[in-house]
């Protein structure tokens, strides 16, 4: 695994622009790769996935047009590398199917993590439950206060 890199999906990276019960935790978490010069990296995806969720609360009323708007425009000026290798899809594919997964949305970020050779970190409780046990290169945020020496 290589320190310089880390791989992170948009639970993560959502929590540096809402204001949610961990993103003092999210905050710490980023402001140490930044200290450690770690590259921070996801697939496009991400990219999709963060306009989407961030419209989706505007949508549903828990934010306003101008604090979603705010919160757009902040994530995607975050310095996360997005990077599509050759056979992400087909790694992400497998992935999926390995885990019994319903879908290959989190499969991608695993994948391009694996592919990589890096960390990845997730705030996903769940994901990090049904893989965690087998991918020791996986991380969640919740753990980040006891196990600060995986960051």
């Amino acid at each position: 695994m290589t320190d310089s890199l880390v791989c992170v999906d948009a639970n993560l990276t959502l929590k540096l622009v809402l204001q949610e019960s961990d993103s003092d935790l999210t905050l710490s978490l980023w402001e140490a790769w930044g200290r450690q010069q770690v590259m921070v990296i996801a697939p496009y995806l991400w990219a999709y996935e963060v306009t989407s969720v961030i419209r989706n609360q505007i949508h549903r009323g828990r934010l306003s047009l101008e604090l979603g708007f705010e919160a757009f425009t902040a994530i995607h000026q975050l310095p996360v590398q997005l990077l599509q290798p050759d056979e992400l899809h087909q790694r992400a594919w497998e992935l999926a199917h390995r885990f019994d997964r319903p879908a290959a949305y989190d499969a991608h970020y695993l994948a391009l993590a694996e592919m990589t050779g890096c960390p990845f970190w997730t705030a996903d409780q769940r994901l990090f439950n049904v893989v965690g046990n087998e991918l020791d290169w996986v991380f969640w945020l919740g753990d980040y206060k006891t196990s600060p020496e995986k960051s």
